[in-house]
């Protein structure tokens, strides 16, 4: 294993998809795509598939968040994940200023488990929210001076 290259994250619709992880996460936008054809359907061993991707990434570029919207294979809806589900849990960030990011994300409308929690060590501050399909965030402001 080199690196970690991307994860991606199915949403049901990308513009507003693109408003949380860019304009209130702050995320950049890397690459736009469509993409449908015999490489595609073969690769997700599916028929017909057409799908909107954007790569995006964050100020240190090195792995990417992948939205995805399938225009051809709607995602059904079984309701929003739990952090114990099976399968991938949630996303983390990194961001300075938690309480602050908090504060703004709330007033925003984005939904939090509960307010920015110190972690026993010292270490850092966390805080969960949902995206607007539902996924799992993790923001986690590193306390570096408190360690």
């Amino acid at each position: 294993m080199k690196a970690v290259r991307h994860f991606g994250i199915v949403v049901s619709d990308m513009e507003t998809s693109l408003y949380f992880y860019r304009n209130l996460l702050g995320l950049k936008v890397a690459k736009v795509m469509e993409e449908s054809g015999e490489y595609i359907d073969n690769v997700l061993s599916l028929e017909g598939v057409r799908v909107a991707t954007v790569k995006m990434s964050a100020d240190s570029g090195s792995t990417l968040v992948e939205l995805l919207e399938f225009k051809s294979h709607p995602r059904p809806i079984h309701g929003e994940p739990e952090v114990y589900s099976a399968g991938p849990s949630h996303v983390a960030f990194t961001v300075d200023d938690l309480d602050g990011v908090y504060r703004r994300l709330s007033e925003s409308g984005v939904r939090f488990k509960a307010p920015p929690q110190q972690s026993p060590d010292g270490y850092a501050k966390v805080a969960f929210c949902r995206d607007p399909d539902g996924t799992l965030i993790e923001l986690v402001e590193v306390l570096e001076d408190e360690r």
